[in-house]
C-alpha cells in the first residue's frame, strides 16, 4: 500500500485562523514528503467551518508543489458540478505543468443543499450534471476541437491549453461512499475510486462497493492490461500511548463532528430524488453522540502497535491501493500532526519501503 495525506479544513476563525490552518497543514505536506508519504489531496467546500477553508483545492495545491519535489498532488475532490469544464480542463493542467506531472485530479459529486443554493445550481440534476462535466474535462484533455452541447453547458472548436504534461491526461479519481451506480460508472470510464468517508465500523460494507468497481473495471478494462485502483480516507492520530493519543484525539474528534454535523443538518427540511436517504441521515444525526458510539466507528487513534493492528485490519477487509490520512481533523497544531505523522513513518510504516508502501 501506498500512504498520503487527505486534508478537510474544518475549522473556523474561532479554533484556528485561516493563515494558521494553512500554514500548518503546508508544514505538514513538506514533513510528509520528507517521510516518504506519496500524496496530499485537499477537498472543496463553501460557507461553513466544514471544508470552508479551501474552496480552490488547486491553488493550494501549487502552494504544495512550490515546496516539493515528488509528492502527487491530489485534489479531493473538485465539486464538478459548480464549474464549467473549460475553467477545470485549463486550470488543472496548468497545474500539472507547473508541478511537472504530479497532479491526480479527484472529483466529488456536490452534497450540501446550501451550496447548491448559493451556486443557483439544482440538486435533483447534479448526477447528469456532474457526469456530463467530467466528461468534458476529459475531452478537452484528450481531443482537439472539441464541441459539447449538454443542458448544463455549450462550445464548440474548442482546444484546451494548456495542455496536461502527463498523457493521454492525470490520472482521474472519483469520490463515492455508496451508490452502486457511481462504483459502476468509474469502473466503465476507467477512473480510479476514491471512498471519501471510511466507516471503520462498517468495512465490510464498504468492501461489497469496492468489489463492484473492481470487477466491473476489470471486465472492461483488464483485457488491456490496466488495473483498478483504490484509495480510501481515514482520521489518523498516533501517540506514544493508547491513552494519550485518546486524550488528545477526543476533543478534536468532537470538533470536527460538530463541523460536519451542522453541514450536513442542512438536509433536515430538503428532499431530492438524486440524494435518496441524505434528508433521513441527517435526522438520525441530529440525536448521534460521538462521544456515546466511541472514536472507533469514526477514526485510527492510538499507540504505533494499535494503529498498525488496526491498519492490517483494514488491508485486509478493504485491500486498498491508497490510504489517505486525515491528520488535520479539528483544527490540531502543526506539532500534533507532525508526531502523529512522525511516528507513523518511524514504527508503524515498515523500514525500508520507499515511497511510502507497505510490504505484505
Amino acid at each position: 500500500m501506498e500512504y498520503g495525506l487527505s486534508l478537510l479544513p474544518d475549522c473556523d476563525p474561532d479554533t484556528a485562523s485561516a493563515s494558521r490552518y494553512f500554514s500548518d497543514v503546508l508544514e505538514a505536506s513538506v514533513l510528509a514528503e520528507t517521510l516518504g508519504l506519496g500524496y496530499v489531496k485537499m477537498t472543496e467546500h463553501y460557507l461553513s467551518s466544514y471544508g470552508g477553508y479551501c474552496p480552490s483545492p488547486l491553488a493550494f495545491l501549487s502552494a504544495v508543489a512550490a515546496r516539493t519535489r515528488s509528492v502527487r498532488l491530489m485534489t479531493g475532490g473538485i465539486q464538478a458540478s459548480f464549474h464549467h469544464p473549460v475553467q477545470i480542463a485549463a486550470q488543472a493542467a496548468q497545474l500539472d505543468v507547473l508541478s511537472r506531472g504530479r497532479l491526480d485530479v479527484g472529483f466529488a459529486r456536490a452534497f450540501l443543499p446550501y451550496e447548491f443554493e448559493a451556486f443557483g445550481v439544482d440538486l435533483d440534476s447534479s448526477r447528469e450534471r456532474f457526469v456530463a462535466t467530467i466528461d468534458a474535462v476529459v475531452r478537452l484533455w484528450t481531443e482537439s476541437d472539441v464541441s459539447e452541447e449538454t443542458p448544463f453547458f455549450r462550445y464548440a472548436g474548442a482546444n484546451s491549453l494548456p495542455m496536461p504534461v502527463q498523457q493521454p491526461a492525470p490520472p482521474v479519481w472519483i469520490a463515492a461512499l455508496a451508490t452502486p451506480a457511481s462504483f459502476v460508472w468509474a469502473a466503465e470510464r476507467g477512473f480510479n475510486l476514491l471512498i471519501s468517508s471510511t466507516q471503520l465500523t462498517e468495512m465490510h460494507r464498504r468492501r461489497e462497493g469496492i468489489d463492484l468497481y473492481r470487477n466491473t473495471f476489470l471486465a472492461k478494462h483488464g483485457p488491456a492490461g490496466r488495473r483498478p485502483k483504490v484509495a480510501v480516507s481515514i482520521p489518523l492520530l498516533i501517540a506514544d500511548t493508547d491513552d494519550e493519543a485518546r486524550d488528545v484525539a477526543v476533543p478534536l474528534m468532537l470538533k470536527s463532528f460538530a463541523a460536519f454535523k451542522k453541514a450536513i443538518l442542512s438536509w433536515e427540511n430538503v428532499e431530492s430524488p438524486a440524494y435518496a436517504g441524505y434528508t433521513a441521515m441527517a435526522r438520525q444525526l441530529a440525536s448521534f453522540d460521538l462521544a456515546a458510539e466511541g472514536l472507533e466507528a469514526k477514526a485510527m487513534v492510538g499507540s504505533p502497535d494499535t494503529v498498525r493492528g488496526r491498519l492490517d485490519e483494514v488491508r485486509d477487509v478493504l485491500d486498498p491501493d491508497v490510504v489517505l490520512w486525515n491528520v488535520d481533523f479539528g483544527g490540531q497544531s502543526l506539532d500534533t500532526m507532525a508526531r502523529t505523522l512522525t511516528l507513523f513513518a518511524d514504527k508503524v510504516m515498515p523500514a525500508g519501503c520507499p515511497g511510502g508502501t507497505m510490504l505484505g
